[in-house]
Parts: structure tokens; C-alpha cells; sequence
């Protein structure tokens, strides 16, 4: 991102001081050199919390580093800022502490940004703020770009975004957030691990990308003379390892879907899909409230606040079916609904009837209109049950009402978290649902699903009764930290070249 004018002026000087110390003093602050950091700012602040104002512990030698986000130079004193990826912390420099010959070098040649390496002793100042009396110091790595205004200051969405190192910088929030969101990824792990389940790899790239109704991204492999597509899920891959008797398997790994970006969705993004042979969908119902309960306790608590809504986790989850949803928040009930033809109509009647083809079943209008009268209501955790056979051509069907599946979508605060099914092991009702997905693609529906002939094969060879679950990670990280938007809680965020 290009500099403004007053930037660019620092940024100069700067390049110029670098330039001056390797030929003035002989100094390269890049050399291949490490600093033997023994102990951390916030491990510093634990231990020495008992020192009283004007308290020093000069038998105490501190050994650490970071860098200098503040400096104020007073004559014969100088005071620092020194923070690194724990905490901040004061520094204070002394010409008779350092002797006169690193006190220059420390006025004429540190800057903000800079890090170095400290050793000296803590004391807490008159008025109360714990603090390093430096006896030395070394110039580790010079930054000549300058810091963000104020080096607190970065507010700029596009900035932060684009150049997540000066945000980090900045923001010692957005730190926060990308270490609970490991915590959150490491209790899964634990959970999962802690029922037997296997943490398994399987491909990002292949000639088929199956798993979801989604676009894909193209690729073209030069070897094989091949089209590939990035993997939209890992389902049909991880049904293969349990056809394969590997037992319980999950995975926790990016997926890639050709789609719009918004403050829920990004094309790359970070989902688990877990399946557990000989169970259903209402143990992935008890997995899902375990995990997301555990992740919430491993970074604090189980009272969240997400856009100004307040829930308590430790709450059993709702649950209710699609058509519930429909006839409790859109006044039309779809057990009174007799042909396709009166489920266009109505959709027509409510006002939805412009997102409509006019060949869509009543199944296909009541999912409708479960999207655009029901989903944003669903605040309170809800495993939604119920879907249509038609739209979930994973997922087996209920022995009672064959029209409909038993699968489950979590909602939290209006938005979809997880997606499970009791998955669909008869290969011969499978075979027929791809073959319906087929006829959809043809007909022009991008998102429709892939016929996946060697999955048709997998389950030929036997796939036990299985119950799987896929979950947003990202969306459960927003969720649990209160982060805005799907960037707050990704390192790096798909963006548009800046110009």
C-alpha cells in the first residue's frame, strides 16, 4: 500500500538513518544474531506485581525483548514503551546506567518501531507504573517504515486488512482475538480426541468437488493435462475413510468456494467435518453443544455477546423442525400445503415470489421460505431439523416421512454454524439423488451437486450407519470472540488488489 506524502518523508529519513548507521558507526542491524529473551512482559508483570511505588529489585536481572513503540527522550533520561506479543511495558534509560557511549547511540539511532534486546532490573515508579531500569540494550532489526499514527491509532478497515502486520502492530485487540481463535481450534482437537476420533488429511485438490452445493474454483494441472477443482468440502472424502474402517475421522482445514464475500462469508475459509460410524444425527446434535460449550469455557466463558445479543451456552439448545420454523415465523403452514403449484402461489402472496423459476416443488418453496422469513429469528442456538429430501442429497431419509431427512442445521445468532446429517449409506437411493443433482447442473444450476462415481462405489462396498457434521469454524470463532465480521477473525482475508 502506498505511502502518503508525510509517510513517505519518514520512510526516507529513515532509509537514509539505516544507511548512515552501517556506514558511521560500522552497525548492521541485520546481522545473524539472536538475543537470549528469558522471560516475557506479561511474565515480568506476574512476577514483580508486588513491588510498591519507588520500590526497585536491583538483585533481579531481567532479560528480555521487543519492540520500542514509544520513545521520549529528556536530556539525560529517556523513556521507551517496549511491547512484544504478550504485553507493554516501561522502560527507562539512564546515561549512567548504559555509560554515555550507548546513551548516544540509543538518542541518535533507536527509533519506534525498532527491536531490541533489554537487560536491567524492574521498580515501579512514583506513580505506580512498573517499569525496566535498563543496564543495556542491543539494536536487534531496524523498521524504516514508520509505525500507524500514533502506533494505536489504525482504525482503517482497508489498511488493517491488507496489511495485517501494521494491525497486529496497532491493535493489541485483534492479537487477542487470533489467540482464542487457536484455543477455540485446540479444544475441538481435544474434544474430538477425546472420544477416539482420528485427525486425518485428505486432498484440496481434485477432479471433482463434491461434498456441498457450491461453486468451485478451476485449476488446470499441467502434468496430468487435467481440469481440478479446490475441495468446496471434505465430506465424500472422510465417508471413504469410514468405509474403509479407520473408525471415527475428522478434519479441520480450509475449503474453497467461488462465491461472494461478505461480513459472514470469504472464499477460503476454515471448516471440521467429524463422522462417527454406528451413531446419527442426534449424537452429532451432542457433539456439536459439547464442542461449542468446551471452546467457549477454554477461552473464558460461557456467556457470549455477539452484534449487541447476549446468550448463555450452558443452556440446553433448541430444537425445531423447518416446518415449525415456517409456520411460527412466516404464518404458513406447509402441513396444509397439497401441490406445488399452491406453494408458488403463497410464495407469491408473501412476497417472495420474484426469486422463483416457476418449477420449483412446495419442498423447494418452503426451504425458501425458511431463508427469507425464519433464519435471522433463530438467535438462540437451534438445531433445525426436518429438511426436504430434495435439498439434502447427502443425508438419509426419515423412515416416517421419506420427503424429509434426518439432518440438522445449527443456527446462533440468525446464522447457519454446523450442518449434520444420518448419512445416507443406501447406494441405490445415493446413486438416485446424484442422478437428480445431475439433471439440476444440466439445467443450469451451478451449485447443484456433482455425481461422484467412485463415492457410488465406496458405498457400495458398505458404509456403516454413520452420523457426520460439518462446522464453520470462523463463524464459531466471531461468535465466541464477538468479532464483527469474517475478516476480524481471518489472518488474511481475500481482497481485491489495491490499486
Amino acid at each position: 500500500m502506498p505511502l502518503d506524502n508525510e509517510e513517505n518523508e519518514v520512510f526516507r529519513q529513515r532509509k537514509d538513518k539505516l544507511m548512515r548507521l552501517r556506514t558511521e558507526e560500522g552497525y548492521d542491524p541485520y546481522v545473524n544474531e539472536t538475543w537470549d529473551r528469558e522471560i516475557t512482559l506479561e511474565e515480568i508483570r506476574k512476577k514483580f506485581d508486588y513491588l510498591e511505588p519507588e520500590q526497585e529489585a536491583k538483585d533481579c536481572v531481567i532479560k528480555t525483548a521487543g519492540r520500542v513503540m514509544t520513545i521520549r527522550r529528556q536530556g539525560k533520561a529517556t523513556f521507551a514503551d517496549l511491547a512484544d506479543e504478550t504485553s507493554r511495558m516501561q522502560l527507562y534509560f539512564q546515561l549512567n546506567s548504559v555509560g554515555e557511549k550507548e546513551y548516544d547511540f540509543l538518542k541518535k539511532w533507536v527509533d519506534t518501531g525498532d527491536w531490541i534486546g533489554i537487560t536491567g532490573y524492574p521498580c515501579r515508579t512514583r506513580r505506580g507504573e512498573l517499569t525496566i531500569l535498563i543496564t543495556e540494550y542491543k539494536l536487534l532489526s531496524k523498521a524504516i517504515r514508520p509505525l500507524p499514527e500514533k502506533w494505536h491509532g489504525l482504525t482503517d478497515t482497508e489498511i488493517r486488512y491488507r496489511q495485517r502486520y501494521m494491525d497486529l502492530i496497532a491493535n493489541p485487540d485483534v492479537r487477542e482475538i487470533f489467540r482464542k481463535r487457536s484455543k477455540i481450534i485446540s479444544s475441538f482437537r481435544e474434544t474430538l480426541e477425546s472420544h477416539g476420533t482420528l485427525e486425518v488429511e485428505t486432498p484440496v485438490l481434485s477432479v471433482l468437488a463434491g461434498g456441498a452445493n457450491a461453486r468451485p474454483f478451476k485449476t488446470f494441472h499441467n502434468a496430468l493435462s487435467l481440469d481440478m477443482y479446490m475441495r468446496i468440502a471434505v465430506e465424500l472424502y472422510l465417508k471413504r475413510l469410514v468405509v474403509g474402517m479407520m473408525g471415527r475421522v475428522y478434519e479441520i482445514g480450509r475449503n474453497f468456494r467461488n462465491e461472494g464475500i461478505d461480513t459472514m462469508h470469504n472464499p477460503e475459509f476454515t471448516m471440521m467435518e467429524v463422522y462417527w460410524p454406528y451413531c446419527n444425527y442426534v449424537d452429532m446434535m451432542n457433539l456439536a453443544e459439547e464442542l461449542i460449550r468446551n471452546a467457549a469455557k477454554a477461552i473464558g466463558t460461557l456467556e457470549i455477546e455477539w452484534n449487541g445479543t447476549k446468550l448463555d451456552l450452558s443452556k440446553p439448545f433448541r430444537k425445531m423442525t423447518m416446518r415449525e420454523a415456517v409456520k411460527e415465523y412466516a404464518g404458513v403452514d406447509f402441513d396444509l400445503i397439497n401441490s406445488d403449484e399452491e406453494a408458488r402461489r403463497i410464495a407469491h402472496e408473501k412476497g417472495i415470489g420474484g426469486e422463483l423459476k416457476g418449477n420449483e416443488s412446495k419442498f423447494a418453496v418452503l426451504n425458501l421460505m425458511f431463508e427469507a422469513f425464519c433464519e435471522e429469528k433463530l438467535i438462540e442456538p437451534t438445531f433445525l431439523i426436518g429438511h426436504p429430501t430434495e435439498i439434502s442429497p447427502l443425508s438419509k431419509r426419515d423412515p416416517e416421512n421419506p420427503d424429509y431427512t434426518h439432518r440438522f442445521e445449527l443456527f446462533m445468532f440468525g446464522k447457519e454454524v454446523a450442518n449434520a446429517f444420518s448419512e445416507l449409506n443406501d447406494p441405490i437411493d445415493q446413486r438416485e439423488r446424484f442422478e437428480e443433482q445431475a439433471r439440476k447442473k444440466a439445467a443450469g444450476d451451478d451449485e447443484a451437486h456433482v455425481f461422484d462415481e467412485d463415492f457410488i462405489n465406496a458405498i457400495e462396498a458398505g458404509l456403516p450407519p454413520t452420523g457426520g457434521m460439518g462446522i464453520g469454524m470462523d463463524r464459531i470463532v466471531m461468535f465466541l470472540t464477538g468479532a464483527r465480521s469474517i475478516r476480524d477473525v481471518i489472518l488474511f482475508p481475500t481482497m481485491r488488489p489495491a490499486k
